[in-house]
């Protein structure tokens, strides 16, 4: 028997969403490579010291952005994966809610203003939330048999 017996066939959405995170979070990697070469930062230092690099707050916001989405990825991913199982509509579209969230925290931090990661980035936050109660309730159902 193939898994796929056993899943929604909506589940399919999920998996495209979290495909996009990682086609979004390479473009980020991608993001960081560029800013190396733009404010000279060599590997493998994480980050810039001001005292040496005038230009260390405008790389460590770039930097900062993608750590941020990096450190965030494995309860995105584990929320999503399992959520969805029962609710994989519901959490398609909070993931996209995330995804595009996490596209303007980054863009946001990247200006050199750590502030504006929140303009657009802080919706990312209430999708996170959705994705936590649509876990806790596939945890319910399993636990009521």
């Amino acid at each position: 028997m193939a898994i796929t017996e056993f899943l929604p066939k909506e589940y399919g959405y999920v998996v495209l969403v979290l495909v996009f995170y990682c086609f979004l979070n390479l473009w980020m990697g991608a993001q960081v490579g560029r800013a190396r070469k733009r404010y000279n930062v060599q590997f493998p230092t994480l980050y810039a010291i001001e005292s040496e690099n005038k230009d260390a707050k405008l790389f460590n916001c770039v930097q900062r952005g993608h750590q941020n989405s990096l450190e965030m990825m494995p309860m995105y991913f584990i929320l999503m994966i399992l959520g969805g199982l029962k609710h994989p509509c519901i959490c398609t579209g909070l993931g996209l809610l995330y995804n595009i969230s996490r596209f303007f925290y980054f863009k946001g931090y990247s200006t050199g203003d750590p502030m504006k990661r929140l303009t657009i980035g802080k919706y990312g936050f209430l999708g996170l939330l959705g994705l936590m109660i649509c876990t806790i309730s596939f945890g319910v159902t399993l636990i009521r048999g």
